[in-house]
């Protein structure tokens, strides 16, 4: 893979010394908002939004090779990020449910080239994919990524491309018949939008196993889709779907499940480049901030929040430098 000078400039900006990336997410929107507003009993307002990623920010940037905030309510944090890296989300949040196959759409009031003005170092984008979609529906997002693709290649900017698969049947996603699917549906996302057409830098691509199911870890809980051979094998061929920089998402598990899945890829030996760890690092502190405020949840962060990402960091030693996939 061959990178632009402005691309690879991006890329080293949100990188570590090693270059891996070890960067902080926090461009929860939507999500956010209502799980504040459960813990206070009152609803949650756009300024809480922007407190919450504030604190966040300039504490665990400290910790953190990049933060990776959304236009919306993170611009304000944007200026608290300690000297560090910054990706900015382009996606509106969540989809229509109403619709089938879980469309994306973008910020109304945003492009890549307003993005970058505003100090984007990277850009990032979620997309629902799975590969067993009908055919109809993933034309649309096939060609909605390539639109996003050339609009970054025009403004030689990183493009992050982070996708979340779903069953196309509606059926659980939680469940254990999922969990057996998920390796296929984790692969055929990453091999798709490999394709040069797509112009994607990094992806950003779930663990390739449901850790609960995975026989013989701390998280497993009594159901088994893999034993621990499997889990190690899937790692590894999964991983092969792509020869492009792939980074791990942590999907809302708790530290210490997000800690044994990256201790897992690295006994696997997958060659992944990094994390964007959100909610395993602060998830727990929304409680926190709602019931007994800001300074409080600041208390949190530099003590919880710092040893959660401070265990992310120690996982991170078994990741592999991006530079190995690139030339510049």
């Amino acid at each position: 893979m061959k990178l632009t000078p402005g691309k690879l400039a991006g890329l080293k900006a949100v990188s570590d010394a090693r270059n891996v990336i070890a960067a902080a997410a926090m461009d929860q929107r939507g999500s956010l908002q209502k799980s504040l507003s459960k813990e206070r009993g009152t609803p949650a307002t756009g300024h809480d939004l922007e407190v919450f990623k504030s604190l966040v920010t300039d504490v665990l940037t400290r910790h953190a090779s990049a933060i990776l905030l959304d236009p919306e309510f993170g611009l304000p944090a944007s200026k608290e990020r300690n000297g560090k890296g910054l990706l900015l989300a382009y996606e509106k949040t969540g989809y229509d449910a109403n619709t089938p196959g879980r469309l994306p759409d973008l910020l109304d009031h945003w492009s890549v080239r307003r993005l970058k003005e505003a100090g984007a170092d990277c850009l990032k984008i979620l997309l629902y994919y799975t590969p067993f979609e009908k055919p109809e529906i993933n034309e649309i997002k096939h060609a909605w990524i390539e639109r996003i693709g050339d609009e970054c290649r025009a403004n030689d900017i990183p493009f992050f491309l982070e996708f979340v698969g779903y069953d196309e049947t509606g059926a659980d996603e939680k469940s254990v018949a999922y969990a057996k699917k998920k390796p296929s549906v984790v692969a055929g996302a990453m091999k798709e939008f490999s394709k040069d057409r797509y112009g994607v830098d990094v992806l950003k691509v779930e663990v390739p196993i449901v850790m609960e199911f995975v026989e013989g870890t701390n998280a497993f809980k009594g159901e088994a889709a893999y034993t621990r051979e499997e889990a190690l094998g899937l790692f590894r061929s999964v991983g092969e779907s792509t020869e492009k920089p792939f980074i791990y998402l942590s999907a809302g598990v708790s530290n210490p499940v997000f800690i044994e899945t990256l201790e897992l890829a690295g006994e696997s030996g997958v060659a992944f480049n990094g994390v964007l760890c959100g909610r395993a690092t602060w998830k727990d502190g929304i409680p926190v901030y709602a019931k007994q405020g800001a300074e409080a949840f600041k208390q949190w962060l530099e003590t919880t929040g710092v040893e959660n990402i401070e265990n992310v960091n120690k996982a991170l030693q078994s990741a592999t430098p991006w530079t190995s996939k690139v030339q510049s």
